[in-house]
């Protein structure tokens, strides 16, 4: 039996995102907690530069209800990592749902043993 190979940190990136996704489906606020560093942002499509725990707040308020997400691909730099990709997600933001095109950049550092964001910024394509 051949030992599997240890994860990369591409591989723990990914991981750390899918977590993510899974979080945001779920409504999961809690999770997206622990996941996202305390100084970490969204930068809205329309521009606006939105604090963590305002965006989990508007998670919470039923503002902002995610339905499904596609997965990105990664480059990781030491203890830093971005991925950037274009995405399709199906979303309710403030009432309104649709299939958002976005393109997504999500910023992670590698602290505590642990990929977090640091950042993300949605921007549509």
């Amino acid at each position: 039996m051949t030992p599997e190979a240890a994860p990369t940190p591409r591989d723990e990136v990914l991981d750390a995102f899918r977590a993510q996704l899974r979080a945001l489906t779920d409504g999961d606020t809690d999770a997206l907690d622990d996941l996202l560093a305390d100084g970490s942002t969204l930068t809205h499509m329309t521009g606006y530069v939105q604090p963590k725990q305002e965006w989990l707040a508007q998670i919470r308020e039923g503002r902002f209800d995610y339905h499904s997400i596609v997965d990105l691909d990664v480059e990781v730099d030491g203890d830093t990592a971005r991925m950037v990709g274009r995405t399709v997600t199906d979303a309710t933001v403030y009432g309104t749902r649709a299939d958002w095109r976005l393109q997504l950049t999500v910023d992670y550092a590698y602290e505590n043993d642990a990929w977090i964001v640091v950042g993300s910024a949605a921007s549509t394509w």
